[in-house]
Order: C-alpha cells, then sequence, then structure tokens
C-alpha cells in the first residue's frame, strides 16, 4: 500500500488507481479484486463464503456488546476499539466445537469458560486502563451488580489528568444474549467527588437486576471512570478523555 507524497492530495479513483484518507495519512492503492457475484456462487470459494459468514456473526456480536454500553462509551473510548473488541468476539467464535464451518457463533462459543475470561478485563479505553488508573480496592457483588471502591482517597488512590478537579464513578450491570441479539442494561447513580484528600467510601449500585425478554444471557458488570474540570462552579468533562476509564470488570 503506497503513501501520496507532495503538495497535492487526491481522493477517489483515477485510472485504476483509489486515492484516500486514514489516519494514518493519505494512501493509494490499485483497484481490483474478484466480483462478488463470483465470491458469492462459485463454488471454489465456498471456503471464502463461510468465513464471511462467521466474520458477520463475529463483528455483529462486537456490535451487541457496544451498543449495549453505547452510553458508557461516549466518555470512554479509544480509536480501535471496534476492532479490538472484534478480534476478542472472533477468538470466543473460535470456542465454537459443535457447529459446522462456516456456522461457528459467539453465542456458541461463549459457553466455554475460557470465553469469559477472553472478555473480563476487556478496556475499551486503552489509553486509560483500569489497572493503571484506579489503585484503591474495590468489591464486586454479583447478585445485583453493586460495585464498592473502599477505602478511596482521590488524590492518592488515582492517576489523573493536571487540569482536573473532580471524577465520577458510574457502574453499570447488562445481561446480553448473544445467541439470541437481547440485551438489557441497568445503571448506578453517578458519584461525583473532589480530587482532594478525603477519605470516601464509594458504593454504586444498579437500578435494578437487568433481564433480557427471552431470560438468558450472560451477566457482565462494567466500571466507569470519568474526569471533570470545575471553573466558576460549573464542572466541565476534558474532552481529551486520556484518563477516562470504561472496564468489563466481570461476565459471567
Amino acid at each position: 500500500m503506497a503513501r501520496q507524497t507532495g503538495l497535492l492530495r487526491f481522493k477517489g479513483t483515477l485510472d485504476g488507481l483509489t486515492f484516500y484518507k486514514t489516519k494514518d495519512g493519505n494512501l493509494v492503492r490499485t483497484k481490483g479484486g474478484v466480483e462478488k457475484d463470483r465470491i458469492m456462487n462459485d463454488p471454489s470459494f465456498i471456503r471464502t463464503r463461510e468465513n464471511m459468514q462467521e466474520f458477520s456473526n463475529t463483528a455483529s456480536s462486537g456490535k451487541l456488546l457496544r451498543k449495549t454500553a453505547r452510553t458508557l462509551m461516549m466518555t470512554a473510548k479509544d480509536a480501535k476499539v471496534t476492532s479490538r473488541l472484534t478480534k476478542v468476539m472472533a477468538q470466543i467464535k473460535n470456542l465454537d466445537a459443535t457447529s459446522a464451518r462456516g456456522e461457528r457463533s459467539v453465542g456458541v462459543g461463549i459457553t466455554d469458560p475460557s470465553a469469559l475470561e477472553l472478555l473480563k478485563g476487556f478496556d475499551f479505553n486503552d489509553r486509560a486502563p483500569l489497572s493503571t488508573v484506579l489503585f484503591a480496592p474495590y468489591t464486586l457483588n454479583p447478585a445485583n451488580g453493586e460495585v464498592v471502591i473502599n477505602p478511596f482517597v482521590p488524590i492518592n488512590d488515582l492517576t489523573f489528568d493536571a487540569a482536573a478537579t473532580h471524577v465520577t464513578f458510574k457502574s453499570a450491570f447488562a445481561v446480553i444474549d448473544f445467541a439470541n441479539n437481547e440485551a438489557d442494561i441497568q445503571y448506578s447513580p453517578e458519584i461525583n467527588l473532589p480530587i482532594d484528600a478525603t477519605l470516601n467510601n464509594v458504593i454504586m449500585t444498579p437500578a435494578a437486576v437487568p433481564s433480557t425478554p427471552g431470560g438468558g444471557g450472560n451477566k457482565i458488570y462494567m466500571l466507569q471512570i470519568q474526569y471533570f474540570q470545575e471553573v466558576n462552579g460549573q464542572q466541565y468533562s476534558l474532552k481529551n478523555g486520556a484518563y477516562n476509564v470504561l472496564n468489563l470488570l466481570d461476565i459471567a
């Protein structure tokens, strides 16, 4: 894949070359590939169609989790979270040991106990892994999703931007049924604290226990940490989000 240089940057297709812009710069590639109709119908491409079907399921499962956590991800995600999560979902799909090739799915693979370990601890913002931001001990009650951080002294137990004056904690308890594409999520009230030397007992209890229409699915517990700067009595979120955390604490 070639990189465009010079003063002028092109976008579009010209003489068999496709010019396009990415976060890595202005790139160019040759136009080519096998026609779609042949891929979808030619017997020699059966393996390709099987891989496409499994990738579609993998991508859809990642999308379901992201959609469920969308409100939390608005302030805590990185540019590659979609691809990173899809990679994990592909590993989970590969644990499906019963379905035929081309039909393996995350919904079946996640029933393998080792699949849960692949998702547990997933950080939606790789710039701010939970382990590098929060240093106080926490406990999780799997029955109601309550997360407790105690004892907690903000100025000692956090890594934060120098501009931050306050921190907000929020937990979430979700149930996601990857086999039936169903999900429900419940949130705790936000707890906003000044970043100072005060000793706190942070208790985050979701409003209810979630459930899917079909009654199935995996229980997923998440923790969000978001930073703010107070100016003249008004708190403003730090737009770069460099230290904002969203972590999948556990899954069952």
